[in-house]
């Protein structure tokens, strides 16, 4: 499988499932964001539509079936200097079954549920923080 262009990103989508302000986060195996806590996502497969990947990313990496994604944000990330890869990720909020317990599959480890502020003290890409301060903000505002 050929990379692509640095200048055509790759789609990717990722999904926030949230429980009582908490939120369920996996720590990444494999590059580009490896040894990391993010939100549950992936590379898109041909064909696929954002949300579609959003979903598919969270049951092989959770066990958990997740529904009705609601697109969150969007980031444009380039890579550095040592990895020229380019995504372009869009963050989805899903919804779940309150009863059903993740299980780190597919190439995800440590699934947890975590506040804000552990958040702020995990090794996270900058997008996940942001995210989670983003919708922590909205869900204390309702």
């Amino acid at each position: 499988m050929s990379s692509p262009k640095s200048g055509s990103p790759q789609a990717a989508s990722s999904a926030i499932l949230e429980r009582d302000g908490r939120f369920l986060l996996i720590r990444r195996m494999n590059p580009p964001s490896a040894d990391l806590f993010a939100f549950p996502g992936g590379r898109a497969e041909p064909g696929e539509t954002p949300p579609e990947t959003a979903v598919r990313e969270f049951f092989e990496e959770t066990g958990i079936a997740v529904r009705n994604p609601v697109l969150f944000a969007t980031y444009d990330l380039n890579g550095d200097k040592d990895d020229k890869r380019h995504f372009f990720l869009s963050v989805f909020r899903v919804e779940a079954d309150e009863d059903i317990e993740a299980a780190a599959a597919d190439d995800a480890a440590d699934p947890g549920w975590f506040t804000v502020e552990e958040i702020r003290n995990l090794p996270v890409p900058a997008s996940v923080l942001e995210c989670a301060e983003r919708l922590a903000a909205e869900l204390e505002g309702r």
